[in-house]
This record gives structure tokens, C-alpha cells and sequence, in this order.
């Protein structure tokens, strides 16, 4: 029962942290981190005892599959180049770079092992650079950190992998590293979008049999990311890039017919998800500070003198990665830029800014993925305890807090005096594809033929259509190209989704009436009760 009750505080924490996080300037992580950390002070003594394998498979797969699934693929493709640059070659600089400088500056660690942090230090978390930037950064910055975080998760970890197979075997090739990583990522991608294909084509079986119960649907979605990656794993690829790829692909079969009910709440459900899991994640971090700095501090005399040098570590390693990113950045866009001139394709469009260097760089924030790729670290090696396991911990913990601090502080001085302009050409999309899709419907509607049995009907079927072409056509005034005819039919609309959602309250409330007084069971108030949740959840937003 006690690993019940933890698991329930801890959920618990994480909705409390949500409501904190509003009341205070920090971002939700650090709250989150500070929770935990408060929950683990010996007066209250909560103690996790965390398993790294089953830390690993538990979090990461659901995780990674959910960033495939909301990652924008047309701005991911358009900005292929900038994102593949700073998610494979950056991670690969900041491995041997930070590595090196991580064995001189702690001979203890040896030179695999400090490859491997280097690894797991590089991939970075877009969702807390969107909390803490509260959506100000400009749209191709924050997807290319958004694709950045999503690229360099799988191959940040994958690269962790082979450095902590090297430092349990003692051998290593760059040659056959080389061609591994190749086979191991692209086999990762197979099995994730071969597996996440056959989930697809299951599911439209099932469809087309009348088995299309949202809550089935979404249960195989559910354990779909935990099969790509154990899948992959016993074929010897890439679990995590197969987790990927299977949300990549999801994201397209997303779309099957007589699904609305599925997609509704399997949004939901992954939107939970993926919230209680990014809290569970920062709230461990928290609970395992106190274990952390007592593993770090216990084999020496003092722990004060102690603490204070390994901070000092902790920010020296923080510091060279801010720099080696600010360099990789700084010098993949200056050679762009010469790239386009050699190739007479002009000056970009955007000229890359100090500030957008700065942005990009502050802006690689560390996050779940780093703290849950440290705590897969094995307990022993070869029989004996791993080397320096505690302080790999303590630096990657210490790392992540200081790059949300840094974060904290740097983002909102860079952001001052910029406005994030509105995106006209995605509105001008959504404009475009609400105008044709009302013309379709009008015109499908135009074209229906109804062969009803007397007049009456004929007359009734005639009436229902032209009612319901009058609400596309009211469509098309809203998204008329003249500004004043918009503005009318905004206010038109604005208007009539007050009047019902004012109508859907008062049907709510005589709902509860007939409920309280025992008029109607509880089976007819939740299904009519869940039409009216539907019916203003449609509505959207009302000023």
C-alpha cells in the first residue's frame, strides 16, 4: 500500500504544482523541482527508490511518441537543415567537446563514461522554453527548437547508449560506431513506423466492422509507444527514435473516417498524460536531491566545503555547454549564409541577429529526457558499483536547474521590446481552408438529391437544406476578403455563440433540476449531459 499512497501524493503534487505555478514567476519545472525537494526534507522523509530501467521505459516512450505526434511536419521539413544541424551536429560537438573538458576537469570520470553525460546533457526540452518564454519567441525559432528537442532526444540517448557500452566493454570503434548508429536509428524508424502502420490499418479493420468505440481506439494508442520501443529494443535498434517515428506516424493516421468521438478523447488523454508525466519527472528530480547531494558529499570529511567544489563543477560543465552551443549556432548560420551566396541564391531573408544566436542558445534548455536518460545509469558495472554514478546525477540534476534558471532569467531580458507578430500566413491558411470547406459542403449539399415519399416531406427536406447552407454561407461572410463585411459577420457570430452558449447553460441547469428531482436516471444525464459538453466545447471561447 505504501507504493499506492506515494504514487497518490505524487499525482496529487502534480495538480498543486499547476495551481502554484500560477500564483508565482517561475516557470512549472522549477516549481515542480522545488516541490520535491520540499516533500524529501527529513521532517516529512518521502523517499522514492527509483529502478533505471524501469525509470527509462516507464517515461520516455510516451513522452517521445506524444513530441512526434504535435510536431508541426511541414515546419519541420521546411527547416530540415538548421534542425538536423543542431540535433545530430551539435550533439556530436557537445559530446567530444564536453566530454574531454568533463575527464580533465574530473580525472575520476573516466573518458567513456564522461562521453556518455556529455550525451545525455544534450538533448533539450521545448516545453519549458515555451513556459518560460510564454509563447513570445518567434515562430521559426521556437520550431526550430521545438524540432531540435524532438531530433536530439532519440539521437542524444542513442549516442548515451553506445558511450555506456563502450565504458561497460572497454572497446570501442568510431568505424563500427558509425555504421551501428546508422543501423540501429534507421531500424528504430522502420519498427516504429512499420508497428504504428499496422496499428493504423487495425484500427480501420475495426472501423469498418462498426468496432469503433473511442475508448478501445484509445487504449491501443495508448500502449502503442511502450510496443515500438520494446519491439525495437529486442531487434537490437533504437527504441526511442522507434517511439518517435510511430508518433510521426500516428499523427497521419490520426485521420480515419467516423473517428471524431476517438480524436476528441485521445487528445484529452494524451494531454494528460504527458502533463502528469513531465511533473512526475521534475517532482522525482526533487525527491532524490537530499539522497543525491548525501551520495555526493559522503565520502568526504566536510560536506559544506564539498557541496561548494562540486557546484563549482556543476556550473564550470554548465558554462562550456552554453558556449559550445553559442559556437555551433554561431557558426552553422555564418556558414549558411556564405553557403547561399556561393550558390547565388541571394541574401536569406532573415539575417541570423546576436539576439537570435543568444535566443537559440539560452533557449536549449535540459529537461525530462536528460533526467530520465541519467537515472537509467546501471547501479553496478562488471560486479562493481558504477563510477561516479551519484556525481553524474548530481551534475545532470545540477545542470537542469541551472539551464531553467538561466533560462529564467536570460529569456525574458532577450524578449524585451519584441513583439511576436501575428502569423498572417498561417491565419490567412485557416481563413482559406474554413472558405473552401464551406464551398464543398454547399455545394455537396446543392447536388444531394432526396427522394422523399409525399410533398410534405419534400417540402421538409428542401427546408433542412436550405437552413444548413445558410449556415455555410454565413461561413463564407465570416471569411470574406472585405474587412468591413468581416467585421460585421464577427460580431453577427460573436453574438449568436453568446446566445447559446447562454441557451446550453439554462439546458444544463434545468438538467441538474430534473436530475435532483429524481425526474430522469443517471444513465440520460451523463449521455445528455455529454452531447451539451460537446455542444460548448464547439462553441470555442466566448468573450
Amino acid at each position: 500500500m505504501q507504493t499506492a499512497y506515494t504514487v497518490l501524493i505524487l499525482l496529487m503534487l502534480v495538480g498543486v504544482s499547476r495551481l502554484i505555478g500560477r500564483l508565482l514567476p517561475l516557470p512549472l519545472p522549477l516549481v515542480q523541482i522545488g516541490a520535491g525537494a520540499l516533500l524529501a526534507w527529513p521532517t516529512l522523509g518521502l523517499h522514492v527508490a527509483l529502478d533505471p530501467e524501469l525509470f527509462l521505459f516507464l517515461f520516455l516512450p510516451p513522452l517521445l511518441f506524444s513530441d512526434g505526434w504535435r510536431m508541426p511536419k511541414r515546419e519541420l521539413w521546411r527547416l530540415r537543415g538548421p534542425i538536423l544541424t543542431l540535433a545530430v551536429g551539435l550533439v556530436l560537438f557537445t559530446v567530444v567537446g564536453a566530454g574531454y573538458f568533463i575527464h580533465w576537469l574530473l580525472p575520476g570520470i573516466p573518458l567513456p563514461v564522461a562521453f556518455a553525460l556529455a550525451a545525455v546533457l544534450s538533448p533539450t526540452d521545448a516545453v519549458a522554453v515555451s513556459a518560460i518564454s510564454r509563447d513570445r519567441l518567434p515562430t521559426p525559432l521556437m520550431h526550430m527548437l521545438q524540432g531540435e528537442a524532438l531530433m536530439n532526444d532519440a539521437s542524444g540517448l542513442v549516442t548515451f547508449k553506445f558511450a555506456l557500452a563502450a565504458a561497460v566493454t572497454g572497446v570501442f570503434s568510431l568505424a563500427n560506431a558509425s555504421v551501428t548508429f546508422v543501423l540501429v536509428a534507421v531500424g528504430g524508424l522502420a519498427v516504429g513506423v512499420a508497428l504504428s502502420w499496422l496499428v493504423g490499418r487495425l484500427r480501420s479493420w475495426m472501423i469498418a466492422r462498426g468496432w469503433d468505440d473511442p475508448a478501445t481506439h484509445v487504449v491501443f494508442m495508448l500502449l502503442l509507444p511502450f510496443a515500438a520501443y520494446v519491439v525495437a529494443e529486442r531487434l537490437g535498434a533504437s527504441g526511442i527514435l522507434s517511439a518517435v517515428a510511430a508518433g510521426m506516424m500516428q499523427s497521419w493516421l490520426d485521420l480515419l473516417p467516423r473517428q471524431t468521438s476517438t480524436r476528441l478523447l485521445n487528445r484529452s488523454v494524451w494531454s494528460l498524460l504527458e502533463f502528469a508525466f513531465n511533473g512526475l519527472i521534475f517532482l522525482l528530480l526533487g525527491l532524490q536531491l537530499p539522497d543525491i547531494i548525501k551520495a555526493v558529499a559522503s565520502h568526504e570529511t566536510s560536506l559544506w566545503p564539498t557541496l561548494l567544489y562540486r557546484c563549482l563543477d556543476v556550473l564550470a560543465i554548465f558554462l562550456v555547454l552554453l558556449v559550445l552551443r553559442f559556437v555551433w549556432v554561431q557558426s552553422i548560420w555564418r556558414l549558411s549564409v556564405l553557403l547561399r551566396r556561393w550558390r547565388g541564391r541571394g541574401e536569406m531573408t532573415q539575417v541570423p541577429t546576436a539576439r537570435s544566436c543568444w535566443l537559440l542558445t539560452v533557449g536549449g534548455v535540459r529537461g525530462a529526457v536528460t533526467l530520465a536518460g541519467i537515472l537509467s545509469v546501471p547501479l553496478l558495472l562488471e560486479g562493481n558499483a558504477f563510477p561516479e554514478r551519484d556525481l553524474l546525477i548530481f551534475i545532470a540534476a545540477g545542470v537542469i536547474l541551472l539551464s531553467l534558471i538561466a533560462a529564467c532569467i536570460a529569456l525574458p531580458l532577450l524578449l524585451r521590446g519584441i513583439e511576436k507578430s501575428p502569423d498572417d500566413k498561417r491565419r490567412n491558411e485557416v481563413r482559406d481552408a474554413w472558405r473552401k470547406t464551406a464551398e464543398a459542403a454547399i455545394h455537396a449539399l446543392e447536388i444531394e438529391e432526396i427522394n422523399p415519399q409525399d410533398a410534405a416531406q419534400a417540402a421538409l427536406a428542401t427546408e433542412l437544406k436550405a437552413r444548413i447552407m445558410s449556415e455555410y454561407r454565413h461561413q463564407l461572410d465570416v471569411f470574406n476578403d472585405s474587412a468591413e463585411a468581416q467585421a460585421l459577420a464577427f460580431q453577427m457570430d460573436l453574438l449568436e455563440r453568446r446566445l447559446r452558449l447562454k441557451a446550453l447553460r439554462a439546458q444544463r441547469l434545468e438538467l441538474y433540476s430534473l436530475s435532483r428531482h429524481h425526474q430522469i436516471g443517471d444513465d440520460v444525464l451523463r449521455e445528455v449531459l455529454g452531447e451539451l459538453d460537446l455542444s460548448e466545447a464547439n462553441l470555442g471561447s466566448v468573450k
